[in-house]
């Protein structure tokens, strides 16, 4: 049963879209079939499955402790490469911002930033600058990176993108139920129909 269960874990990790719970379940997977190799006394399973182990905690280490390159650009809201990245995950976006629809030519003083990871593009933030305060249109982040802690790294240590652009205040709208969760996670705060979050200093 332990060696089914292992084995279960390893084939559930390989179709996990999210790298750190492709990590973690592999983690677990791994495990698993180390204590199934002490049961049968096989050296080569267990050799074999504690440097799986190993590998699974330093990228899990790598990916939730800091060692991450992280970085948000920004480009022309009317990028074509940012118009592509954003019709291609049109449908995702809308399972957590319903009413987020891909606009014509930006008007008034429009702001994109394109999420980086290691040098990909791992998602997107889209809003409108008046005053000071930046109201997003979208805040979005593709699910391989999705539990990588991005939006923790961009409006906290990363969050100085904004203040460059003259940004001390950022509102949003809810979203689903998902959505404000993460909000809430992010550090903004409810205010009326609408989340906030303010920058200091």
């Amino acid at each position: 049963m332990i060696g089914y269960c292992a084995s279960a874990l390893v084939v559930v990790s390989l179709a996990m879209t999210s790298v750190v719970r492709l990590r973690a379940v592999s983690l677990v997977g791994s495990i698993a079939f180390v204590v199934y190799g002490v049961g049968i006394e096989s050296p080569p399973i267990i050799a074999t499955n504690v440097a799986i182990v190993g590998l699974n905690v330093w990228f899990l280490s790598k990916e939730l402790g800091g060692g991450r390159n992280l970085a948000a650009t920004v480009v022309p809201a009317d990028d074509p490469f940012l118009v592509d990245f954003l019709r291609y995950h049109l449908d995702d976006i809308h399972r957590f911002q319903p009413t987020f629809e891909l606009a014509g030519p930006p008007a008034g003083h429009q702001v994109a930033l394109l999420l980086m990871r290691d040098g990909l593009p791992a998602g997107a933030l889209v809003g409108r600058v008046h005053e000071g305060e930046l109201r997003i249109a979208l805040d979005y982040v593709t699910k391989p990176y999705r539990d990588s802690q991005i939006s923790t790294w961009l409006y906290g240590k990363g969050a100085g993108v904004f203040r460059r652009l003259g940004i001390d205040r950022i509102t949003t709208a809810p979203g689903t139920e998902p959505h404000s969760s993460y909000l809430a996670r992010s550090g903004f705060h409810r205010v009326g129909d609408h989340f906030q979050l303010d920058l200091h200093p």
